[in-house]
C-alpha cells in the first residue's frame, strides 16, 4: 500500500469513528453536532455544503460535487443521521465510543445502520478528486434525518420541498443489506408495511355463562386463520433462504376486556405484515375474507399505509446499467430483490426517482439495531474502494 493511500484510510476510519460517536439516538434526538461534524467534513474535502430546515429541528445535510454538465439530472448518494436506542448494559464496548478490538471490528451504534455509508461515500469523493477525477454529473450526498421513526419528518417531507426539487435528481442510492462473497445485493423495492387492526365484536354478558356469538371465539377463528398463514410463509422461507418473496406477519397488539367475570363485547387485535408488492391486492383480499368467515361484527380499520412503486432494473434504465457493469469489471455478480424492511428509499420511489438499496459492506454479520453492532475495518476501507467505482460510473451516465 503506497503512504498516500494509506493515509487516505487513515483519515477516513478516523472521520468514522467520530462520526460514530455523536450520540444522535432516539428519541428527543439533536442532529446539531452531526450537522457540525458534516460540514467540517466536507469543505476538508472541497465540496458545498448545504442545511435544508424545512421541518424544525429535523436538518437535512446535502453535500455536493459539481459536475461538468449542469443541465443533466444530479445522482443522490443517500444516508441517515439518526440511530435506533441502545441498551448499554448488553454492549462488551459502549455504543458510543467507536472502540476497535482486536480484530479490526469498529464498535457503536450506527455502524451499519447506517452511518457508515455517509462517511463511505465522502472518503470515496475525497479519492475521486486527489486522482482529478471530476463527474459530468452533479453529486449529491445526503443525510437525513427521522428515518428510524417513520422518516415522516425526514425524507417524506423533504421530497415535497422546493428545496429538494432543485437538486434536480435522476437517480438515488439509499442503504441496502449487506452481500455474501462476490455478490452484491440490490434492491430494487421494498416490502409494503401494513397495519392490521381487527375488531373482534360479539355478545357480552357474565362470566359464568356460555353464550354464543362472543368476541373470543371469533378472536379464536381470526388468530387460527393468521397463525396458520404465518405457519405457511415461514415454511416458504426456510424452503427458499430468503425473505423478498414472503409476507411477514405478526401479532403486535391486543386490547379488550374489563374484568374477569365480564365477556367483554369487544377485542382488538393488532398486526404487523410486510407485504411483497406483486402479493398486496392476493393478500388485502384473504384476510377481509377471514373476517367474513368469522362472522357479524368482525371487521379491519381502514388501512392508511401507503403503497409504494419499486425501481425497473431493465436497459432502459441508464444508470442502473451504469452499475451493473461497474460491480461486473470488480468481479461481482447483483442480486435483485425487494427489501424485508422500509427505507427513505420509498419515499424517492415515491417522488419517481429510481432509486437502489445498496451497502457495499461485504461478508458481514448483521448487526442493525442489535447490542454490539459493528463494521470491521477492512471491510469499511473496501466498501470505500467499490463506491470509488460505483460512483465513477454513476456521475458518468
Amino acid at each position: 500500500m503506497n503512504n498516500t493511500l494509506k493515509e487516505l484510510d487513515t483519515i477516513a476510519v478516523e472521520n468514522f469513528r467520530q462520526y460514530l460517536r455523536i450520540p444522535s439516538v432516539h428519541p428527543n434526538v439533536n442532529y446539531e453536532p452531526c450537522v457540525e461534524f458534516l460540514e467540517k467534513l466536507s469543505k476538508s474535502i472541497g465540496l458545498q455544503f448545504t442545511v435544508f430546515r424545512d421541518v424544525p429541528d429535523n436538518p437535512t445535510v446535502v453535500v455536493t460535487w459539481m459536475g461538468k454538465d449542469k443541465t443533466l439530472s444530479t445522482i443522490m448518494l443517500n444516508s441517515h443521521m439518526d440511530v435506533v436506542p441502545v441498551f448499554e448494559d448488553k454492549w462488551t464496548h459502549k455504543p458510543f465510543d467507536a472502540d476497535i478490538d482486536e480484530n479490526g471490528n469498529i464498535y457503536g451504534r450506527g455502524a451499519q445502520d447506517c452511518k457508515c455509508l455517509g462517511i463511505q461515500y465522502l472518503e470515496a469523493i475525497r479519492r475521486l478528486i486527489k486522482n482529478d477525477f471530476q463527474p459530468r454529473r452533479t453529486v449529491h450526498v445526503t443525510f437525513m434525518p427521522d428515518e428510524e421513526v417513520g422518516g415522516g419528518n425526514g425524507a417524506g417531507m423533504c421530497v415535497t420541498t422546493d428545496n429538494f426539487k432543485r437538486l434536480n435528481v435522476g437517480f438515488a442510492l439509499d442503504e441496502g443489506g449487506e452481500g455474501v462473497g462476490n455478490t452484491l445485493v440490490v434492491y430494487y423495492g421494498e416490502k409494503k408495511r401494513e397495519t392490521i387492526t381487527v375488531h373482534c365484536t360479539g355478545q357480552s354478558g357474565h362470566g359464568s355463562s356460555l353464550l354464543e356469538n362472543t368476541a373470543g371465539e371469533k378472536l379464536r377463528f381470526i388468530l387460527g386463520k393468521f397463525y396458520d398463514y404465518r405457519a405457511e410463509q415461514k415454511k416458504k422461507e426456510n424452503e427458499e433462504q430468503r425473505t423478498d418473496n414472503i409476507t411477514t406477519l405478526n401479532l403486535t397488539m391486543v386490547k379488550g376486556g374489563v374484568q374477569h367475570n365480564v365477556i367483554p363485547d369487544e377485542f382488538v387485535l393488532g398486526f404487523d405484515a410486510r407485504i411483497p408488492p406483486k402479493n398486496v391486492q392476493e393478500f388485502e383480499t384473504t384476510i377481509n375474507g377471514w373476517c367474513k368467515d368469522a362472522g357479524e361484527g368482525v371487521w379491519i380499520d381502514p388501512s392508511e399505509n401507503e403503497a409504494h412503486g419499486s425501481t425497473s432494473l431493465t436497459d432502459s434504465n441508464i444508470f442502473w446499467v451504469a452499475f451493473k457493469k461497474a460491480a461486473r469489471e470488480m468481479g461481482f455478480q447483483t442480486d435483485l430483490r425487494i427489501l424485508h424492511a422500509n427505507t427513505d428509499g420509498r419515499y424517492f420511489r415515491k417522488a419517481l426517482i429510481p432509486t437502489i438499496g445498496f451497502s457495499p459492506n461485504l461478508n458481514t454479520p448483521v448487526k442493525a439495531h442489535q447490542n454490539d453492532e459493528f463494521l470491521n475495518i477492512n471491510v469499511f476501507l473496501e466498501g470505500i474502494r467499490i463506491y470509488v467505482r460505483i460512483i465513477t460510473a454513476l456521475a458518468d451516465a
